[in-house]
């Protein structure tokens, strides 16, 4: 048995269905990241887990006890909200050790696992530091560290690390990781952002409209998409369609042999512009833009098969010139081919 088994669950709004019966096995340990666009049912679901939303249908099991019957305060489920909901007239010390004062722990072993707490998140001088004296990222760490120290079995962060800057945000991921394999504590991440599930997750969870569309570890996930949506929302993916006979893909006059074959007839062909490159033959098309970004050139092409993007590596080559005429290909093994129907 999982340590957290979803089955069917399902929410509804009147007559909106916000989750529509998504059903997730989560082994402990794991770091899994609810990821999808606004309104996809990802932060309904996890406050479903954490008690906060009834269901209407479905079950939530933890280590097969069912959480309907359980009160969310004695679920024994650490949170992280994306405000922090830190409590301005306590120091860090006190804010941490609330959770353990509302239940009745005594005063030296309450003193002991904040100690603990504020060493795992780097806070240990700041103890008797407010809040308001705090940077996003310090306020961060104390609401992470109040979350750990009541040693919950589940770890949920609600979009934790939204409010930072984007260089902070890069060093919270990588500490907030860190932490997370250090204590083996199973965790629950939603995210509307694709590098930051990618960059954390044992597994990510691709929601849209209440559905799940995809279920993998990261790099299956932006390799391989199920979806045109999985495809589209994981990065940029140029989509053109193609007809399928066999094993041979075609797109306009162009043809690949992919591995194992797909699906007869019409398909979308999803490449990611990284993979798409400028040759001597291929794909007859125009630079219509382009942009410097350090490591890396981004291109906008206008092709027979409509706009395309491609990613250079900077330093490899010629630079193509605006207004160019060009060639684009990629390999057969740099293509995912879905049937037209299978897309939603």
């Amino acid at each position: 048995m999982s340590f957290l088994t979803i089955e069917r669950l399902t929410k509804v709004y009147d007559s909106i269905t916000a989750v529509d019966g998504i059903s997730l096995d989560i082994e402990r340990g794991e770091f899994v990241s609810l990821l999808g666009p606004s309104g996809c049912g990802k932060t309904t679901t996890l406050q479903m887990i954490a008690g906060f939303v009834d269901v209407t249908s479905g079950r939530i099991l933890l280590e097969g006890q069912d959480l309907a019957r359980v009160h969310p305060a004695r679920r024994g489920l650490g949170i992280v909200f994306q405000s922090y909901a830190l409590f301005p007239h306590m120091t860090v010390a006190e804010n941490v050790g609330f959770g353990l004062e509302m239940r009745k722990v005594s005063r030296a072993d309450r003193d002991r696992r904040v100690a603990a707490a504020l060493q795992l998140v780097g806070l240990s001088a700041m103890a008797d530091r407010y809040p308001k004296r705090m940077s996003g990222g310090q306020q961060q760490r104390v609401a992470l560290a109040r979350a750990l120290v009541i040693e919950p079995h589940l770890l949920l962060l609600d979009e934790p690390l939204s409010n930072l800057d984007a260089k902070l945000r890069e060093e919270m991921q990588g500490e907030l990781r860190d932490i997370q394999e250090r204590t083996g504590l199973t965790t629950i991440l939603v995210t509307h952002d694709q590098a930051e599930a990618m960059a954390l997750s044992d597994r990510i969870v691709v929601m849209s409209k209440g559905r799940i569309e995809q279920i993998d570890a990261p790099e299956a996930a932006y390799q391989v998409p199920a979806t045109r949506f999985v495809a589209d929302f994981l990065g940029r993916t140029n989509t053109v369609e193609g007809d399928c006979a066999g094993a041979a893909v075609s797109v306009a006059g162009e043809t690949w042999t992919v591995p194992g074959g797909a699906p007869a007839g019409p398909v979308h062909v999803a490449v990611r512009p990284e993979r798409v490159t400028f040759a001597e033959t291929g794909l007859a098309g125009t630079v219509r833009k382009r942009v410097f970004q350090g490591s890396q050139w981004y291109f906008e092409v206008e092709s027979v098969v409509g706009p395309l993007a491609v990613l250079a590596p900077n330093g490899r080559g010629r630079v193509p010139a605006v207004d160019e005429a060009v060639r684009l290909t990629w390999s057969a093994d740099d293509m995912r081919v879905l049937p037209r129907e299978a897309v939603r």
